[in-house]
């Protein structure tokens, strides 16, 4: 014999969730920076060196003596030739007055004034030894540096911040649903028979 029976099939809802997190992004530039370095204040006075040579010694060695005193000498010596000369006329003079007491006089102020003296050379004047004098003065050097500090100038960049929300979404991932079935069930009518 069989029984009619009922079946049932259901299908439950499925609900789907999907999520999305949240973004966030930082941008930071690097910050502004000028460095300026001013060139160090720098002063240099220099006395120069002084060197004296004193050579007038050396020279009036040789014979070489400033003009002064040359002309000096000069007018000394010219002074004294005169003199000389003015004695030599004279004996002369004195030999010719008396010239009647022989002698031949003429003969020997002829040889006087005929013959000169032979110049002697030689390999001229060495100076002496501590003849010329130096005299140094050394350099002086003033040096003054001030050193000037930099010049930092400092900008800082503001961060750039991106923030993008996250979300959730729901959705029906499956519909709900349900089945009946009826399985040997039979309407019985007049005279006839019918399965359902």
């Amino acid at each position: 014999m069989q029984l009619p029976q009922l079946r049932i099939q259901q299908q439950n809802a499925m609900i789907g969730i999907q999520t999305r997190n949240a973004q966030l992004s930082i941008e930071a530039g690097p910050a502004k920076q000028e460095i300026k370095q001013p060139k160090a204040d720098l002063q240099i006075n220099t006395i120069k060196g002084k060197l004296t040579i004193d050579q007038s010694k050396a020279l009036a060695d040789v014979g070489i003596i400033p003009t002064e005193e040359s002309v000096s000498r000069m007018a000394d010596k010219a002074m004294q030739t005169a003199i000389e000369g003015a004695k030599k006329r004279r004996r002369q003079g004195d030999m010719l007055m008396k010239i009647e007491n022989g002698g031949n006089p003429l003969a020997i102020i002829a040889k006087q004034n005929g013959q000169r003296p032979e110049k002697q050379f030689n390999i001229g004047w060495i100076p002496s030894g501590d003849a010329v004098k130096f005299d140094y003065q050394p350099a002086e050097v003033d040096i003054n540096a001030k050193a000037n500090p930099p010049q930092i100038s400092t900008q800082p960049t503001k961060n750039q911040f991106n923030y993008q929300r996250g979300g959730i979404d729901v959705y029906l991932e499956q519909e709900n649903s349900i089945n009946i079935d009826f399985v040997n069930v039979k309407f019985v009518g007049n005279n006839f028979e019918m399965e359902v």
